[in-house]
């Protein structure tokens, strides 16, 4: 099998390529190469005529399939769909960050695998059902392409699109590597966001290996019960355990945890889901990020302006941490949170 240039890191390529004469520093310029002109380095005094041919013969640069763009004519949010190697079509999304005149950007919402096990009771993706993990080149090259088609740098990566990526843990953090390294897509690891549901054997690996990534976790709510039937993820992730690696987690790097909590009219947005919030995190800096759920069932609606203001003004009493309106952008194309999903392959029982 070829080695896949895009789908390593610059010492994995090494590691991979050594024998057949490849030192670290070629090691970097053939994922430079790969990831910037999809090709191969020019020839130096690193790499030969001969070694060129041998590097052609053992290695392979893979690309994604581009399938359809669609613009949001309200936001400009744009929303891909590609086709990789296996089975299964998977979506991304280009978000802009265009209010600084000088400092024109974007942010690249990314998939990390086709589907989703996980079954969340408002998300379009969690109705498709799992099919496969994406391969790290898979992820990267979502970027890559979102880059060739944008007239602004893409400055921030975040794993927030189909699939739980800590469920595809070592390919997602190949990833990481590869979109963060100065000789692959020059991304600050800061500026990467992986999100999760709440796997704790990922976030604890993740705390252990000291990964430079950010962390964003989903709770929703802090009732176990209810917990369990908008995120059955909570049956053998519970609650009370994932709050305790969040607090192995901010011991070991330092980081205040950023909260994720979708918000549904009448189910998690009163005072008391307020204050439980608080009683379950006291001791815990957290950074709460609110966000209005997408359900095209109509089962779950956002809230109203004024139990949104109620809740925030519980919130402001209660936990007093930062807390943000998080905008979902792209809703007219469906390029919105818990929104992605190719055309006919969700489960349209509701």
């Amino acid at each position: 099998m070829p080695v896949l240039l895009k789908n390593q890191t610059s010492g994995q390529l090494h590691a991979s390529l050594a024998q057949a004469g490849v030192s670290p520093h070629l090691a970097r310029r053939l994922l430079a190469a790969a990831v910037k002109r999809g090709e191969l380095p020019a020839l130096g005094s690193d790499l030969t005529a001969r070694l060129r041919d041998d590097l052609r013969a053992l290695t392979e640069i893979p690309h994604l399939t581009p399938v359809r763009k669609v613009v949001s004519p309200q936001d400009g949010f744009t929303k891909y769909l590609f086709e990789g190697r296996g089975t299964g079509q998977f979506e991304a999304v280009r978000i802009p960050l265009l209010h600084r005149p000088d400092d024109l950007k974007y942010v690249a919402c990314i998939s990390s695998q086709v589907g989703c096990a996980l079954g969340c009771a408002f998300c379009a993706t969690g109705r498709m059902g799992f099919k496969r993990n994406l391969a790290a080149w898979e992820m990267v090259d979502q970027v890559v392409q979102m880059q060739a088609d944008s007239p602004h740098p893409i400055r921030g990566v975040v794993f927030m699109g189909m699939g739980e990526p800590l469920l595809n843990y070592d390919a997602v953090m190949t990833a990481i590597g590869v979109l963060s390294e100065p000789c692959g897509m020059a991304i600050a690891a800061k500026a990467i966001t992986l999100s999760t549901v709440g796997i704790i054997p990922g976030i604890r690996r993740f705390t252990a290996e000291r990964q430079r990534a950010r962390l964003v976790v989903s709770l929703t709510s802090a009732d176990p019960r209810q917990r369990r039937e908008l995120l059955p993820v909570e049956q053998g992730n519970p609650t009370p355990d994932l709050i305790q690696a969040l607090r192995e987690y901010h011991a070991a790097s330092g980081q205040r945890v950023t909260l994720a909590w979708t918000m549904m009219s009448g189910v998690n947005v009163g005072e008391v889901d307020a204050q439980r919030l608080a009683e379950l995190t006291r001791g815990l800096p957290i950074k709460l990020d609110l966000i209005d759920v997408n359900d095209p069932t109509g089962r779950f609606r956002p809230p109203s302006r004024a139990e949104l203001e109620a809740f925030r003004d519980a919130l402001r009493v209660t936990l007093a941490m930062p807390v943000a309106r998080r905008y979902s952008g792209g809703q007219d194309i469906q390029a919105d949170c818990g929104m992605l999903a190719p055309p006919d392959s969700t489960d349209q029982e509701v």
